[in-house]
């Protein structure tokens, strides 16, 4: 975590107004798949501004569902070098157990870290983490990254963009308003290091 403390407090539920109140509401239905009628504090921060949050979810939403091409596993594989690279603990928590309901491994998420260059990513796997590393470094999928996506096809690349797009926006959200942790989880040790 780079902050110890948020900046913005995530708010009270027994304290909103009726904007945030429908602004949550979604979140607070226990058949809810993101907190299962627990709000998380992400959202609970991102009240503060009601229409922002109702569109960040509109988004956020196409990049999590099946709507979007890559699969859960890849989806989550993108998020989580996303969150690495941004040294976004919360989101690397979040989508470390996300990731794992998903199929991937303990060690899956220890080679995330290491990146596209650590032994036993399938060639699309390896490409899909280098061009998270473009987009988060440069902003940009070199020719090269671009050719080695060709199996994605044109969908499956933009939906790779938009997903490292909406996840460095997420980690950028998280690291600046301070975003705790919730109760429960731990951070990734080698946040802490």
């Amino acid at each position: 975590m780079r902050l110890r403390s948020p900046r913005i407090e995530p708010l009270d539920m027994e304290q909103l107004d009726e904007e945030q109140r429908d602004a949550l509401a979604p979140f607070a239905d226990p058949a809810n798949k993101v907190g299962g009628g627990r709000v998380l504090n992400i959202f609970r921060t991102l009240a503060h501004a009601p229409k922002a949050l109702t569109g960040f979810i509109a988004w956020g939403n196409y990049v999590l569902s099946r709507r979007n091409s890559l699969s859960p596993r890849e989806r989550e594989m993108v998020i989580l070098r996303v969150g690495w690279l941004c040294k976004s603990g919360y989101e690397f928590a979040q989508h470390t157990r996300i990731g794992k309901a998903c199929g991937l491994t303990s060690e899956d998420i220890a080679r995330i870290k290491q990146g596209s260059d650590a032994q036993g990513w399938t060639p699309l796997e390896a490409a899909m983490l280098r061009a998270a590393d473009e987009l988060v470094a440069d902003h940009h999928v070199s020719d090269q990254t671009w050719q080695a996506l060709a199996e994605l096809g044109d969908r499956g690349r933009m939906d790779l963009v938009f997903t490292v797009g909406q996840y460095t926006q997420v980690s950028m959200i998280l690291n600046s308003f301070g975003v705790q942790l919730e109760d429960g989880d731990d951070a990734d040790p080698d946040f802490r290091a």
